[in-house]
């Protein structure tokens, strides 16, 4: 119970994060991260000790959001008391993670205004947990594949036309606060990069330049 407790609950506001755009209400995001860790605990066996633990929980959790909750069926599933016991001190519930009051985390999820948020749930939800996993928790292509499991193509199309989505949700406000100058590069930029790729494209770009100075 201690290394699950040392190895796996220091995620659980990453989790909770990705679970409240999941599932767009906080409540459900309970569920969904509650649901999640009695599935890694009473899959701990399956785990393989030195693995990415991260990639493993959020694939539980992206998992059990697609095969239960899109499909809208809220009943729990049924556990041996004696199961539950070892962890019911974990159970999850706003008391016990510190996503609310954890000042970074704030930062972050405060960082998300109302319309970003309204654009992110008005993607379907192929489209939305791609970008969740790629975009706002920095899975690479082939983590999201295996989370999906899915082809590496499928998930660079889908996060290719969920940023187009967004975009097209956003251009207005984007073009009203001042952040763009013109809506049509922005709608139709061929790269359909986000900020923080073409930060590290330019980054990659200035320590090639200074190796060359160097050389």
């Amino acid at each position: 119970m201690q290394v699950f407790q040392d190895t796996a609950m220091g995620y659980i506001d990453e989790l909770y994060a990705s679970a409240l755009r999941y599932t767009k209400n906080e409540r459900d995001a309970e569920d969904l991260v509650q649901e999640t860790f009695l599935k890694a605990y009473n899959n701990w066996d399956r785990y393989q000790q030195g693995t990415n633990c991260r990639a493993w929980l959020f694939t539980i959790l992206t998992n059990t959001f697609i095969n239960k909750y899109r499909r809208k069926k809220k009943e729990r599933e049924i556990l041996n008391a004696d199961d539950l016991r070892p962890i019911e001190q974990f159970f999850f519930n706003r008391e016990n993670t510190s996503f609310y009051d954890s000042p970074s985390q704030d930062v972050v999820h405060g960082s998300f205004s109302q319309d970003i948020k309204d654009a992110l749930g008005s993607l379907s939800e192929e489209f939305r947990t791609v970008v969740v996993l790629a975009d706002l928790n920095d899975f690479s292509y082939k983590e999201v594949a295996h989370i999906l499991d899915c082809p590496v193509g499928t998930v660079m199309s889908r996060l290719f036309r969920g940023r187009k989505m967004m975009r097209r949700a956003l251009v207005d406000t984007a073009y009203d606060r001042g952040i763009i100058r013109d809506r049509e590069p922005f709608l139709h930029e061929d790269s359909n990069r986000t900020r923080r790729s073409v930060r590290k494209a330019k980054l990659k770009e200035h320590r090639e330049d200074e190796k060359k100075a160097v050389a």
